[in-house]
């Protein structure tokens, strides 16, 4: 399963979901001056930024240490990505990613898990574990895909007033769809890979 730059910045892009995220963005900074909130974003898309190169850096070697194989992460990925696309299709009031914590965000839940979530993680994990000399690649891949992100985002109130709540609604669940057949597709190579491990075993 050999990934390109633009296929790995589509699929952070999806993984990340910025156009899914613009409700949750607006709900959390309702109560802040409009003056700071392009900041705000800034900042948690900084932030965010900074939690998945440090995965994507030591990710890797945590995942040694824990004695994690490739196609345990391919499958738990897999799984991870397949149950956020499900949200992302069937919505539910607590949102994509459960819980919404009140008052002027500050990492949660916008940073994480809104932008860098388990699905995000366990993407930049399994690209670095998978083609690790592409490490570069990755992280210019990341970098685009967190910018578009906070573009996105910044414009997330002219945005929603432009194609209104039923127009992210439907963009998010497209995503969600294009989501579920990667997650299933990283599940099915995960297992693949762990069925030749056993194989070669015996």
């Amino acid at each position: 399963m050999d990934i390109s730059f633009v296929s790995a910045t589509i699929l952070l892009l999806l993984v990340i979901d910025p156009f899914g995220n613009i409700p949750v963005f607006i709900a959390a900074l309702a109560n802040t001056e409009s003056t700071r909130r392009f900041g705000i974003v800034m900042r948690e898309c900084g932030i965010a930024y900074l939690v998945l190169l440090f995965f994507m850096f030591f990710g890797v070697w945590f995942m040694r240490l824990l004695q994690l194989t490739d196609a345990a992460l391919g499958i738990a990925g897999g799984v991870i990505l397949f149950l956020i696309a499900l949200r992302m299709i069937f919505r539910h009031p607590e949102g994509i990613f459960g819980d919404r914590i009140g008052g002027e965000p500050f990492i949660v839940p916008l940073a994480v898990p809104s932008v860098a979530g388990p699905s995000a993680l366990a993407t930049v994990l399994l690209l670095v574990s998978k083609q690790p000399s592409q490490v570069i690649e990755w992280v210019g891949a990341l970098t685009l895909a967190i910018g578009i992100s906070a573009v996105v985002l910044v414009l997330g109130e002219r945005i929603s007033k432009l194609v209104g709540e039923r127009g992210i609604l439907a963009f998010q669940r497209l995503m969600g769809l294009i989501l579920t057949a990667l997650a299933i597709q990283m599940l099915l190579h995960g297992v693949e890979t762990f069925v030749r491990h056993l194989h070669k075993a015996f």
